[in-house]
């Protein structure tokens, strides 16, 4: 062992820092986070909620001068959305990027931005989740124990694709085998339009559609795409019957240890991120179409409000304003108008 010019060796050096107080060994590092926390989410790398997720961590690094170190885990790495659910709660996983229509199985009310032909366009979402109808669905999140710190992301409107019928009336969905998240609504909107609704977890969609367990699915194009959905189905049909967003949820644990100086930055990063993946998702929208017909999807554009009325006709919206409540459907109708019949 080589001597240090006072004499002393290097097993010297280390013993009596062994005997430093814990405290001054940490502060003369000055490496190591106070906080290291995973955030988990189900899409592709690929994706621009997981390249806008990474962004965020990473400014959110650098503004608290490393203080808190968020890793990135896309891809379902840690368990399907329904086990990530489940790990988010008991504080496995710190933070957890979940689509509106699965958090539904556990916050009935998330759901309600998934209402079937509720919203004719993204100006009339913003307004809604960004507003009140968006706060009032965070106070019910917060009532399970968990935190939602930050704007909704975007997950675009969902569009049905097919191997086989091609999709262009609300009648051509009878007894069409599609497989929707295992969430309430969208189980509803496909079952009340006499469709054969099949729940299945995100992971094992490709695979579904692969070995003709389902004939189609419903997905926004963003995942279509990123998933090479494109390679088990032939044709979408552009009925953007529901909009869906992410909501990112934090363990309430952990969000209350972090100091309000950081949980600041950490909303604060993540609102710009959300903002940027909107416009990514917007900008995707009109690119997608063209690349997705590349690779073979023939697209079918549907008269929308036919497909709204044939599931006005049905007890749809009523059974659901009954589900939420008149507060939350109020709010929900001064965003997007009169539902219904």
């Amino acid at each position: 062992m080589t001597p240090t010019k006072s004499g002393l060796t290097r097993r010297h050096v280390l013993a009596a820092g062994a005997a430093l107080p814990l405290f001054s060994i940490l502060t003369r590092r000055g490496e190591a986070a106070e906080f290291t926390y995973k955030y988990a989410t189900g899409q592709d790398p690929t994706h621009p909620v997981n390249k806008r997720a990474q962004e965020a961590l990473d400014r959110i690094r650098e503004a608290t001068s490393g203080r808190i170190e968020i890793k990135l885990f896309p891809a379902n790495q840690l368990g399907s959305d329904t086990d990530l659910l489940a790990q988010v709660r008991s504080g496995g996983v710190e933070f957890f990027n979940l689509s509106t229509s699965i958090l539904a199985t556990l916050v009935p009310v998330s759901g309600i931005v998934n209402t079937g032909f509720a919203f004719p366009d993204y100006a009339t979402v913003w307004k809604a989740v960004d507003g009140d109808l968006g706060k009032y669905i965070r106070t019910q999140i917060e009532k399970t124990g968990l935190v939602a710190p930050a704007k909704f992301w975007d997950n675009g409107f969902r569009q049905i694709t097919s191997s086989t019928r091609e999709i262009r009336t609300p009648q051509d969905l009878n007894g069409f085998k599609i497989r929707v998240p295992p969430a309430p609504m969208l189980t509803s909107v496909f079952k009340s339009l006499n469709a054969g609704a099949t729940p299945i977890n995100f992971n094992e969609l490709y695979s579904a559609l692969q070995t003709k367990v389902v004939e189609g699915q419903e997905n926004p194009l963003a995942i279509i795409a990123s998933t090479r959905l494109y390679e088990v189905q032939k044709s979408c049909s552009m009925t953007g019957h529901v909009w869906d967003g992410y909501v990112i949820l934090g363990n309430r644990r952990a969000w209350g240890a972090l100091p309000e100086d950081v949980r600041a930055v950490v909303t604060r990063e993540l609102d710009k991120s959300a903002v940027d993946q909107r416009a990514d998702i917007a900008s995707l929208n009109q690119s997608l179409r063209a690349d997705l017909t590349a690779k073979g999807i023939t697209f079918i554009d549907v008269d929308r409000e036919q497909f709204r009325k044939a599931l006005a006709s049905t007890p749809f919206y009523g059974e659901w304003k009954a589900k939420y409540g008149d507060e939350a459907w109020g709010l929900l109708e001064a965003a997007v108008g009169k539902l219904g019949g």
